[in-house]
């Protein structure tokens, strides 16, 4: 079996390590070699838009899936003439327009921030007027880790922010004053089976994720947000892994944002559940039975960003587990690397997690 993965990020490598041991071989597309998915599989390179080069790519897989998610929809679906293209296209052009994907979640009934689209400064003064004081205004696409952001807490912040961000399709949502942030895994195969990860907990810094906790053991939390997120798998016939952001607010989910890919907030999964959300990507893709995503104890995953702790510093730490993305250039805001530890109870796992973050 042949996948074809075009970005080859870490989540790319992950894939790729995570096919091995089940015969399934991959290659990936970038526009340079020296990436971490191009050190543990082989890589063609080129522009993202070089029809060209990417239906060549696609001629020798089963299958093709994707990494990252700026990929242009046109280019995976030109792929889709010689092979199958999951997630679909289609979804991945809700996700990467903010405005298309807090559509999708009002249209399905699940609850997201209030949300106006911005065009023009008095587009931005008239969705204030609406929805009120603070909120954020983004760039409706190219945004992640917290890229393409403003905070308007008040009337003299409007300015800054429309300096800063307009010229460009924007969005304006209403700030959501939550008490933690949950994401969920779910995938679902082409033969239509489904399977849910434990709800996950989710400290930001900076935009960027910064630490990972699961299970979260919250079952009305994690019955709503499987109903929300199955929502969404069977409006489009969803194939692959799928992760879905939430806040909680007053014990409800708020909807933030879904990414149909492999995520980094399930990164824990590769040593603190039965089957990684990497593992069951490829299964999902190529038809294959899920594996079972029941978690095998209490998981802490974080991540290295800007700096990798020294390994003989890290693997000092009992129970470690470290992942070297092999990116050459450290500089701030990159993720180089993440840790993750599985402990027999919560409590152990936070005191394990505490060790984590002083490896930062």
């Amino acid at each position: 079996m042949k996948v074809a993965i075009v970005g080859a990020g870490q989540l790319g490598r992950m894939l790729a390590l995570a096919g091995y041991p089940l015969g399934i071989e991959s290659r990936f597309y970038d526009r340079s070699a020296d990436t971490p998915g191009g050190q543990v599989a082989p890589i063609v390179t080129g522009e993202f838009d070089d029809l060209t080069r990417l239906r060549s790519l696609a001629r020798g897989a089963d299958v093709v899936t994707f990494d990252w998610e700026n990929v242009p929809v046109e280019s995976l679906a030109a792929m889709r003439a010689f092979a199958p293209v999951y997630p679909q296209p289609r979804v991945l052009g809700v996700a990467q327009d903010r405005l298309l994907e807090k559509t999708l979640f009002r249209d399905l009934g699940i609850a997201t921030p209030l949300f106006a689209p911005v065009d023009l400064r008095s587009d931005l003064d008239a969705a204030i007027g609406r929805i009120g004081l603070p909120g954020i205004l983004k760039t409706r696409r190219f945004g992640y880790d917290g890229k393409g952001q403003a905070r308007i807490r008040r009337r003299a912040d409007v300015d800054a922010a429309w300096q800063a961000l307009g010229g460009e399709p924007l969005i304006y949502e209403g700030f959501v004053d939550f008490t933690r942030e949950l994401s969920l895994l779910a995938v679902r195969s082409t033969k239509g089976e489904t399977a849910f990860y434990p709800l996950t907990e989710n400290v930001h810094e900076h935009g960027i994720l910064a630490s990972s906790r699961a299970p979260c053991r919250a079952r009305a939390l994690q019955k709503s947000a499987e109903r929300q997120v199955g929502a969404i798998l069977g409006r489009y016939g969803y194939v692959g892994v799928l992760a879905v952001e939430f806040f909680v607010a007053r014990g409800r989910l708020i909807a933030n944002e879904m990414a149909p890919r492999v995520h980094n907030s399930g990164h824990w999964t590769i040593e603190g559940a039965e089957t990684s959300q990497f593992e069951n990507h490829l299964r999902a893709i190529l038809g294959l039975p899920l594996g079972s995503t029941r978690a095998r104890g209490h998981a802490a995953m974080v991540n290295f960003v800007g700096r990798l702790p020294a390994p003989r510093r890290a693997l000092a730490v009992n129970g470690l587990h470290l992942h070297d993305y092999g990116k050459r250039e450290a500089r701030p805001g990159r993720k180089l690397g993440h840790a993750t530890v599985v402990e027999a109870s919560a409590a152990a796992r936070d005191r394990a997690l505490g060790r984590l973050l002083r490896l930062r």
